[in-house]
């Protein structure tokens, strides 16, 4: 069975995407710092390990074996002002949303490259399409797609396919801590005047890891239904 290692698989759309893999009958390995809330399928290898401690990550990676798809998931974000944002929070948030996913890339990118096949998706966010009122959230997605593209330039000529989703407000605990006057500016823009479902999202990411045709390389898939940050 192909195998898929998904960050920040504890919960949301992480959580969504390993149940979308293992019921398509993918080996599926779950990364994240915390299980506590988590319901994953039956038979999925659950890994904990904190993506702040991106030196660690080849090491990590490489005693995982054989990956076919890597989704970069995991991200984190702050609702803080611009001019008083601690640098904690800074570092923590382009540790986990850029240079974990980096490294993870950097990593596997061999194994994938020497089978000329692979996939890699990651999560960005319709925040790395304007300015964005969490300053480091959106400079950090909008750094993703970028490196989306960078990876899908250097892998494609290997069979390796890199692709990325930008998925919009989504029922997740992320989306939940935003004020509501947030919400209510998204949800303005959004055509079905609902949120999504981290379940379309991860159907998103299945078929990008997985089906989609392989000139489909270096794109991102709006998933956001129109939405646009206010």
């Amino acid at each position: 069975m192909p195998a898929a290692l998904i960050t920040g698989a504890g919960r949301g759309i992480g959580l969504h995407a390993a149940r979308a893999f293992a019921g398509a009958g993918w080996t599926v390995l779950a990364l994240d710092k915390d299980f506590a809330r988590c319901d994953l399928p039956p038979g999925v290898r659950r890994l904990q390990y904190d993506l702040t401690e991106v030196a660690g990550i080849p090491a990590m990676a490489g005693s995982l074996g054989a990956i076919d798809t890597l989704v970069n998931n995991a991200g984190v974000l702050y609702c803080e002002p611009y001019d008083s944002i601690p640098d904690a929070h800074r570092r923590e948030i382009m540790a986990v949303n850029v240079e974990a996913p980096v490294a993870l890339m950097l990593a596997l990118a061999p194994q994938m490259a020497a089978r000329k096949s692979g996939r890699i998706v990651n999560v960005g966010s319709v925040a790395a399409f304007t300015g964005h009122p969490d300053l480091w959230y959106g400079a950090s997605k909008a750094a993703l797609l970028n490196v989306t593209k960078s990876f899908a330039a250097w892998l494609g000529r290997h069979g390796v396919l890199v692709n990325a989703v930008a998925p919009g407000p989504t029922q997740t605990d992320m989306y939940r801590q935003l004020p509501q006057s947030r919400r209510d500016g998204v949800m303005r823009s959004v055509y079905s005047g609902r949120v999504c479902r981290p379940e379309e999202v991860a159907q998103a990411i299945l078929w990008l890891g997985s089906a989609c045709p392989e000139y489909v390389n270096g794109t991102t898939l709006d998933v956001n239904n129109g939405s646009y940050p206010r």
